[in-house]
């Protein structure tokens, strides 16, 4: 059985790194890639500190209908190019928003989130999905955030069959 151990690192890189061996070791012996993003989702919204809400979008019929999540209920359906999951999903590159009420056409599931970051799910150039991962703290998500969320969908894609 998993057990999620506490991170303490010293820097963002080395909390990553830690995150990404800990998610390795959660996905080990499962392909289903829904129940695979469906525990990344727990582990990210456990491990992360000042998040409210992680969770996946999967591109189907030309929106984001939801998927695997923790926090607050959300929007079912987002329609690509629209808000910030909308945007990542149309350009196919991770999206890093300091201030969510600062972002035109931003889509407004938790009231109390002030800054996102929304990392496409590709493989072999198409998209799957997006991982969408929110905070009430403004300015919560840096580079740092975004390449380590980069190397965990990456483990994710490669530990499912899609």
């Amino acid at each position: 059985m998993f057990e999620l151990t506490e991170i303490s690192a010293q820097s963002k890189t080395d909390f990553y790194k830690s995150l990404a061996k800990q998610l390795h070791r959660l996905l080990e012996g499962e392909r289903d890639f829904l129940a695979n993003c469906a525990n990344s989702a727990a582990l990210i919204f456990r491990a992360l500190p000042d998040v409210n809400w992680a969770g996946f979008y999967f591109y189907k019929g030309g929106n984001l209908i939801l998927g695997p999540f923790q926090g607050k209920p959300a929007c079912s359906r987002i329609a690509i190019g629209k808000g910030v999951c909308g945007t990542a999903a149309e350009k196919m590159k991770t999206i890093v928003v300091k201030n969510v009420h600062d972002f035109a056409g931003h889509i407004a599931c938790d009231g109390a989130s002030n800054s996102e970051i929304v990392v496409p799910m590709i493989k072999q150039g198409k998209l799957l999905g997006v991982l969408d991962v929110d905070s009430p703290q403004l300015a919560r998500f840096d580079e740092e955030d975004k390449a380590g969320l980069e190397v965990l969908v990456e483990l994710i894609l490669s530990s499912s069959d899609v």
